[in-house]
C-alpha cells in the first residue's frame, strides 16, 4: 500500500474511539507481548526490536512476537499501535522519522506522535559520518569547505529528503556561504556507491554503510555529527570541534519504544526498567554497539528529550521549505 492510499484509509481509522483498559503491573504480563515495527525486516529498527524482544521475553516470562508493518514511512506501524489497547501488550519500535519528520512531510498524518504515544524508552544515535570522495582531496571539514568554495557545483548525498544529511548541507551553505547541492537517494547503499565512484563529492550517513567505500580508499572521513566522537573513529573530530556552528549538530536521531497513550503508568515504568536494564545484556549491547546507539534512557528522560528536540527538528525541516505531501 503506498502512502497516499494509506493516508486516505488512515484518516477514517483515526476517528475510531480509543480503548480504555485497566491493567495492574502486578499481573502484567500474563499473555504474549507484541512489538510492531513500522519498517521492513532486516533494518535497524527491526534488528533492535528482535534483539530486545528475546531479552524482554526472558525477563518477563512471556513470548514476545515482532511484527513488521513496513511502508509509508513508518505510518502503517504507528497507526496499528495507536489503535491497540493501551494495556502494555503492544509496543512500537520506531525511529525519529516516524515521530518527528512525518509531521512536517506528510499531509493529514493519521496520528499525532505527541498525543497518541508515550515513550517507554529512547536510544539516541551517537553520530553520523561525513565523508568526501577521493577526487576532492579533502581530509577534514576545513579542506572540504575550501574545495566547495573553489568549485561551482558541489554535491552532497542525502539518504532522503528532510534527512539529517539534507539539513547538514543547508547549514554548511549558510555558515560558509557555499552552494552545496543536496542529492537525495532512496537509502544509503546507492549514495555511498556514487561517492566511491567519484560522481558525488561527499555524503553523510551511517558508519556501517560508509565502511566499504572508506576501506577502499575512494573516500575519506571528514567529520562526525553529534556531541561525541564515534568510538570506532576516535581520531576524527566532530563537526562542532571543527568549527561548525549550528544547533543541528547537537540534535540526535533515535530509536524508541513507544506505547499507546493511556497505558497505565506502572506498566510503562515496568517496561521502561526492563528496557534500560537490557543495556547490560551482552547480546543487546552488541546490537546497540553495531548501530552506534547510546544506552537506553528511562521513560521520564525519554519524554523530556523528545519534547525538547522535536521543535528544533521541526524548525530545521520547515526552514528548508519542505511541503507536506
Amino acid at each position: 500500500m503506498d502512502r497516499r492510499t494509506f493516508l486516505a484509509a488512515g484518516a477514517a481509522a483515526a476517528a475510531l474511539p480509543a480503548f480504555t483498559v485497566e491493567v495492574s503491573a502486578e499481573a502484567y504480563p500474563n499473555k504474549p507481548i507484541r512489538i510492531v515495527v513500522g519498517y521492513p525486516a532486516g533494518g535497524q529498527a527491526d534488528i533492535i526490536a528482535r534483539t530486545y524482544g528475546e531479552y524482554i521475553a526472558r525477563q518477563l516470562g512471556q513470548p514476545v512476537v515482532v511484527e513488521n508493518k513496513g511502508g509509508a514511512g513508518g505510518i502503517l506501524g504507528a497507526v496499528e499501535v495507536k489503535r491497540s489497547p493501551p494495556d502494555g501488550y503492544t509496543l512500537m519500535v520506531t525511529i525519529a522519522a516516524t515521530m518527528i519528520q512525518n509531521r512536517v512531510m506528510v499531509k493529514n498524518l493519521p496520528y499525532d506522535a505527541d498525543k497518541d504515544f508515550v515513550l517507554a524508552s529512547l536510544m539516541t544515535q551517537i553520530g553520523l559520518v561525513m565523508a568526501a570522495s577521493e577526487k576532492t582531496g579533502a581530509g577534514n571539514l576545513k579542506e572540504f569547505v575550501a574545495y566547495a568554495k573553489k568549485n561551482e557545483k558541489v554535491s552532497l548525498g542525502s539518504w532522503a529528503l528532510g534527512s539529517a544529511a539534507h539539513l547538514l548541507a543547508v547549514e554548511l551553505n549558510k555558515q560558509y556561504g557555499l552552494n552545496i547541492e543536496p542529492v537525495h537517494y532512496r537509502g544509503e547503499t546507492p549514495m555511498w556507491a556514487d561517492v566511491g565512484g567519484q560522481s558525488l563529492d561527499a555524503a553523510v550517513g551511517s558508519y556501517n554503510a560508509a565502511l566499504p567505500v572508506l576501506q577502499s580508499g575512494r573516500a575519506k572521513t571528514l567529520a562526525t555529527t553529534g556531541l561525541q566522537r564515534l568510538p570506532v573513529l576516535p581520531d576524527v573530530p566532530t563537526m562542532i570541534e571543527q568549527g561548525a556552528k549550528s544547533k543541528l549538530y547537537e540534535l540526535r536521531g533515535f530509536t524508541c519504544f513507544a506505547l499507546p497513550v493511556g497505558t497505565p503508568p506502572d506498566i510503562i515504568k515496568k517496561l521502561s526498567g526492563v528496557i534500560v536494564a537490557g543495556a547490560n545484556d551482552p547480546k543487546v549491547k552488541q546490537t546497540m554497539d553495531q548501530f552506534f546507539l547510546n544506552p537506553p534512557i528511562p521513560h521520564d528522560e525519554a519524554q523530556k528529550l523528545f519534547a525538547e528536540q522535536t521543535p528544533l527538528f521541526v524548525q530545521f525541516l520547515e526552514g528548508v521549505g519542505i511541503k507536506p505531501e
